[in-house]
């Protein structure tokens, strides 16, 4: 019998139609406490900017969680490390790593690097966007350095071994995250799962991004993958946007202002507030997204369990990531702990 994938969570820390972002921040910390007593195995924030989710700050946000929990492992979901350095991600895991000592789990992304250098098969980044983004680089006129380089200087970071234009660094700070995993997270078979599988490393293919791309994302990871001093065998985790009720017309009606807030991402400047209906959707706009709508997980908790599990077997996932959002924030509590309950956590 197939075993039954772990069960994590992704907050993006989402900020509903008429809220703030301390309202966000505050549901962000419930959310995670209850997650712990309901037993999700780790809980992951993302990163975002220019857009109304409170996620824009992970590292800080992780700090805060950690402290308000006692048990479930935290972890980034994803930095964007082409938007910093890798000092100041490692240094930065390090403290969260010496204080709440093997509770700490560390991801990163590509997407600064990937509005230059875009993978192929890889969701396109909204073009209203790049111009703002790419100003905010360090050095917008330089050649950024590429994922695998920056994601090899945190690894050597953490293990002390890192040298700089051959000058030997050492950081005991970023040395106290070193028995904290490094997860590489991708949406699709580019740099992020051929790096992953080269250097041995847990890999997050981002099926809630980008669904077309996910099987063929994770087959290039296990095909690249290298038994390494973090792993012997690949270990792949498959996230999916979920919503919960106690039946499937409840469930829909929750899920209504997915399409509209999706649409924003993708076409909009930023995520709008997540907003209760579609309604102002054209049937040109709902086309647009019906990529992501169609694969969201919508239902009572049995029907999504059973489809949760039809993507764990497709894509041979060790662990399932769900990110579940809602305009009111008792319904998305409400939506982790049925699904808990019947995924046999609680």
């Amino acid at each position: 019998m197939t075993a039954v994938p772990a069960l994590d969570i992704l907050d993006l820390a989402p900020i509903p139609a008429g809220a703030t972002a301390a309202d966000a921040l505050g549901n962000t910390l419930d959310l995670a406490r209850r997650a712990e007593d309901w037993g999700y195995q780790r809980y992951w924030v993302a990163e975002h900017h220019f857009a109304h989710v409170a996620s824009a700050a992970p590292t800080v946000l992780i700090a805060e969680i950690l402290a308000a929990t006692r048990r479930i492992r935290v972890g980034s979901a994803a930095v964007l490390i082409g938007f910093t350095t890798a000092p100041a991600v490692a240094d930065a895991f390090g403290v969260l790593s010496a204080l709440h000592p093997g509770r700490v789990d560390v991801g990163v992304g590509r997407t600064g690097q990937r509005l230059r250098t875009p993978s192929p098969g890889a969701p396109a980044v909204n073009p209203k966007l790049v111009a703002g983004y790419e100003r905010l680089l360090q050095d917008p006129a330089a050649e950024p350095a590429s994922f695998t380089e920056q994601v090899d200087d945190v690894l050597a970071l953490f293990a002390g071994t890192y040298a700089g234009r051959g000058v030997p660094l050492r950081s005991p700070v970023a040395e106290a995250a070193q028995g904290s995993p490094v997860w590489v997270f991708g949406s699709s078979a580019g740099e992020s799962a051929q790096l992953a599988g080269a250097r041995g490393l847990p890999f997050v293919a981002n099926y809630h991004v980008s669904p077309a791309t996910t099987v063929d994302a994770s087959n290039a990871y296990r095909e690249a993958f290298r038994p390494s001093e973090f792993l012997a065998e690949p270990r792949l985790v498959v996230s999916a946007d979920v919503v919960v009720a106690e039946t499937d017309a409840a469930a829909r009606d929750l899920a209504a202002g997915f399409p509209a807030w999706v649409h924003s991402i993708r076409f909009g400047d930023g995520a709008i507030a997540y907003p209760r209906d579609s309604a102002d959707l054209t049937d040109e706009q709902r086309a647009a997204v019906a990529d992501r709508t169609e694969t969201q997980f919508v239902g009572d908790p049995g029907r999504v369990a059973a489809g949760l599990r039809e993507l764990a077997d497709r894509t041979g996932a060790d662990e399932l990531v769900i990110t579940s959002v809602t305009h009111d924030h008792g319904a998305r509590l409400r939506s982790h702990e049925l699904l808990a309950k019947e995924w046999g956590l609680l």
